[in-house]
Formats: structure tokens, C-alpha cells, sequence
């Protein structure tokens, strides 16, 4: 989810929710501790050089319950990021504390936002050898033998 739809959704919100991929939901009394632009300059494992830019979220559950995060107030820290460190409509992906920084994407379903889980990916497949769909093998085909026989060659 770009940078402009997470302030179209929270203009028009009262209360804001995160919802973790398992379904719980971050505590109502969470602080977002920042809001950043993470700048990734690399090389992948074919040579070709790439950068990536996001904007960071960063949630954090305290034990405050007394300030809780209202939309207009993530709305105003959010302006003031774009200002300050010159945020263009990136992609938001969100950090949160799991069993160590667990990062996520974003998504909205009419209440929450919703953490989306992130993969690993390799960005040189073509360079590595890699299919890039995996050939499907009848197992029937692989042998005329019977597997696993006695005088079979399977083990």
C-alpha cells in the first residue's frame, strides 16, 4: 500500500487498529515510535545493482494506555516526515516487535490495517538458473519399477 492511501484511509477513520497475519491484533494503546524512509542500495546475486526505497512504520506496544494514537495525530507525523526527510508515495511496509523486528506490508479491510507477511525472493533468477515455475513431474512417469520393492532402485 503506497504512502497516499494510508492518508486517505486514516482522514476518514476515528480509531486506528492494526490486525498481526495470525488474525490478533496489536494492542489499542500502541505508539508509533517512527515514521522513515529506508533507503536499500545493494547487489543481488547476479551483479546488478538496485535500490529500493519504503516508508517505515515502526510499532511499539507500551505500557501506556493513557496516550492513545488518534488518525489525525498519525496524520500530522506522517505530513511532517514527507516534509522533513522528503517521503515521496512510497510502498509502507511496518516493523513491529515479534520474537525479534518483524517487518510487514500493509493492507486496509474496511477497519483494520492489516500486516501482511513478506518473503524472501531472489531477484536474479534468470541470472542464477533458477525456473521460474517448477517443472510438474507425474510420479508415475519418473519409473516404470515399482518403488520401493525389494529389487526396486528407489532406496
Amino acid at each position: 500500500m503506497k504512502l497516499s492511501e494510508v492518508k486517505l484511509i486514516l482522514g476518514e477513520l476515528d480509531t486506528i487498529g492494526f490486525q498481526l497475519p495470525n488474525g490478533e491484533l496489536v494492542p489499542s494503546h500502541f505508539h508509533v515510535t517512527e515514521v522513515g524512509k529506508i533507503t536499500k542500495h545493494f547487489i543481488d546475486c547476479g551483479g546488478t545493482v538496485r535500490n529500493e526505497e519504503v516508508v517505515n512504520f515502526q510499532l511499539w506496544n507500551a505500557n501506556d494506555y493513557d496516550h492513545r494514537l488518534h488518525p489525525e495525530k498519525l496524520l500530522s507525523i506522517i505530513e511532517l516526515s514527507e516534509k522533513v526527510l522528503n517521503i515521496g508515495d512510497l510502498e509502507v511496509e511496518v516493523e513491529y516487535q515479534g520474537n525479534t523486528i518483524e517487518k510487514f506490508g500493509i493492507d486496509f479491510d474496511g477497519k483494520y490495517f492489516l500486516l501482511t507477511t513478506k518473503q524472501t525472493d531472489c531477484l536474479a533468477k534468470d541470472k542464477c538458473g533458477i525456473p521460474t515455475e517448477k517443472p510438474k513431474v507425474r510420479l508415475s512417469d519418473l519409473n516404470d519399477e515399482p518403488c520401493c520393492s525389494p529389487d526396486g532402485n528407489c532406496c
